[in-house]
């Protein structure tokens, strides 16, 4: 009779061979599911992703991972990195190469790992390090087997999870699991889960199954908005041996006023003095502001600096003032510190600052952001200031930091506040030109370009680029006009009013070409809409228009008296949800056109369906943009 014991040994014993037997199967690039091929550069073949929370102040994260590369695009997808710091004990660290046959060739233990800082090279000092696999694949497709184990001291962050990590990336298999033995509690919260073939296993337990690639699309909204995504937190955690309560936004940001603000504002008293002296005669908090605002720039820059509770905590005010510089968080605190000696209220501000709108998630209170600026109430709004730049304008916040939601800190707490919208009307390019055409189709021009909201950003900072960077950069910027020369450049800054002026003389040779008798004239010279997005078979996902925008052109174009206007086109007016045009030629007298034309494009979001309309209206435009007139010779 076979005993108990001689079963349990045999199922366990049957067990881990059909988990190696699986594991091995994975290991080969022929036995990826045809559908899960289509629209990728990698597949995840298997993830297994678990974090066990033993305290408060303590958690174990393992994950094994198995990943087939099919290409050099795919290469950004191994995923074998591991962060650390003097808090985090990396207890197992190795990868495994293997060829498309699933025989091993390369294998890697973690001192042979790239041990690096795990943040910019403009950064001053850091404790943050990352170890990652430098690898350069002989032959593709190859897959690669990861095993990491990390015991971490600061629990103030729990791994997120991403079934579908990014566009063309598939996968086969993947599995999050978090095992909370400590007497805090986690909150999670899921997104975009009921489209896709995810599994609950339990409360903190998900596997995910053949999830196919996401080919990207012209205009497409931020990945994370329709793709599945899990995040995790603890509502009691630690975080360089400070301990927090994280129950909601509010706790939050008071657990972040208290330990990581709070005590770090003082400034010497010939700073107080001098500051206090400079604003004397200022009314209002906003020319308080502004003038402090200035003083700061004038006085530091921006050197990043990430040690303290987890490169959270900025450095004293006292500190930035004696050394003249500080990262994000330190210069935002020292100018709040300012503002504060002249009676001005601000509050430190965490936002995640990016060319992309990407929102701190009102919903979901965790350790989120990548960046700080300073928040100032005004009436019923804020006005919103980047301490890191020594020339941007007062209250100016385009382009990286405009239009998300942010954490404002305040000393009752955190709360979710929307930073300034640009509207289309705001985010202006105004293009005027006085054009002298010849006979031989040369011309010369004086150019005047002013911009305004987000477009002042594109353009003000070419002010302190050398003249010949200058010159190639009009050159790329007028794309559209060959043989173009750039005989002088001037510009106007008006930073009070935040706009942008730059004068141009330009001439060009053969811009007008000759056929026979008659000259082919193209009347928008200097403000072209060249793009047309791509036309899909099948759109998969919705579009947005995240900044609204307007060009103006005026245009007076001077022809020579041997030459008359043969034919006109009629003026052209579109308009529809998406924006609006208008383009009008007309001859003022026997030898002046005027070209008028304005472009409006309207910040928004809209379905699949509606993007064939939108790209017919940017065809439409592109086509009258481009359109030409014709010039014959009198006789």
């Amino acid at each position: 009779m076979i005993s108990r014991q001689f079963l349990l040994i045999l199922f366990l014993f049957l067990s881990v061979f059909s988990i190696h037997a699986q594991d091995e199967s994975l290991l080969t690039s022929s036995t990826i599911p045809l559908a899960l091929k289509i629209n990728a550069n990698a597949v995840v073949r298997s993830e297994r992703m678990h974090i066990e929370i033993e305290d408060f102040d303590k958690m174990v994260y393992t994950n094994k991972r198995i990943v087939t590369i099919l290409n050099e695009e795919g290469d950004n997808n191994l995923g074998a990195y591991q962060h650390y710091d003097k808090n985090t004990n990396i207890k197992k660290l190795e990868a495994r190469i293997y060829n498309s046959q699933g025989e091993e060739i390369k294998k890697f233990r973690e001192k042979d790992f790239v041990d690096v800082s795990a943040v910019s090279g403009g950064t001053l000092y850091s404790d943050n390090r990352v170890k990652y696999l430098d690898y350069t694949p002989i032959n593709y497709p190859y897959t690669m087997v990861f095993d990491v184990e990390v015991v971490y001291q600061s629990t103030a962050f729990l791994h997120s999870w991403r079934p579908i990590e990014g566009f063309y990336v598939s996968t086969e298999s993947a599995e999050y699991k978090i095992t909370n033995v400590s007497e805090g509690k986690v909150r999670i919260q899921t997104l975009n889960f009921e489209d896709y073939n995810i599994k609950k296993q339990g409360d903190y337990h998900f596997i995910a199954e053949h999830l196919k690639a996401v080919k990207r699309e012209s205009y497409s909204p931020a990945f994370k908005t329709y793709s599945p995504y899990l995040k995790a937190t603890l509502t009691d955690f630690n975080m360089e041996g400070v301990r927090g309560i994280n129950n909601n936004w509010q706790d939050f940001g008071k657990w972040m006023y208290d330990e990581l603000i709070s005590g770090t504002e003082a400034l010497p008293q010939a700073v107080k003095d001098e500051i206090k002296a400079k604003t004397a005669l200022a009314t209002t908090n906003r020319e308080k502001a502004k003038i402090v605002y200035q003083y700061m720039q004038n006085k530091t820059r921006y050197i990043s600096v990430q040690v303290g509770i987890g490169g959270w905590k900025p450095m004293l005010a006292e500190e930035v003032d004696r050394l003249g510089y500080g990262d994000c968080k330190a210069l935002t605190n020292y100018t709040k510190s300012l503002l504060a000696e002249v009676g001005v209220e601000s509050y430190y501000t965490v936002v995640y600052g990016d060319h992309d709108i990407i929102d701190i998630d009102k919903d979901f209170s965790s350790l989120q952001g990548n960046h700080v600026i300073l928040s100032i109430p005004e009436n019923e709004d804020y006005l919103w200031l980047e301490c890191t730049s020594q020339t941007s304008p007062f209250a100016y916040n385009a382009n990286f930091t405009d239009d998300r939601d942010v954490l404002v800190v305040t000393p009752e707490g955190g709360k979710i506040v929307h930073t300034k919208v640009y509207s289309a009307e705001e985010n202006t390019t105004e293009t005027n030109a006085k054009v002298q055409l010849e006979a031989t189709g040369n011309i010369t021009a004086e150019v005047e370009i002013i911009t305004k909201g987000t477009k002042y950003a594109n353009h003000y900072y070419i002010e302190n680029e050398l003249e010949k960077d200058q010159k190639l950069h009009y050159k790329e910027y007028f794309n559209t006009i060959n043989n173009l020369e750039i005989n002088a450049i001037t510009f106007n800054n008006n930073k009070e009013d935040i706009v942008f002026t730059e004068n141009l003389a330009v001439s060009a040779t053969k811009y007008a070409s000759k056929v026979g008798e008659r000259i082919l004239l193209r009347p928008n010279i200097f403000n072209e809409e060249e793009y047309v997005p791509p036309r899909y078979k099948k759109r998969n996902l919705p579009f947005q228009i995240k900044r609204g925008r307007v060009n103006k052109n005026t245009f007076e174009i001077t022809i020579p008296k041997t030459l008359q206007v043969e034919a006109l086109q009629d003026a052209v007016t579109i308009t529809n949800k998406f924006g609006s045009y208008h383009f009008s030629i007309i001859q003022k007298e026997d030898n002046t056109l005027l070209v008028q034309r304005e472009f409006k494009l309207k910040k928004g979001t809209y379905s699949k369906e509606e993007y064939k309309e939108f790209r017919n209206f940017l065809l439409k435009v592109t086509k009258h943009d481009k359109s030409k007139i014709v010039l014959k010779t009198n006789n």
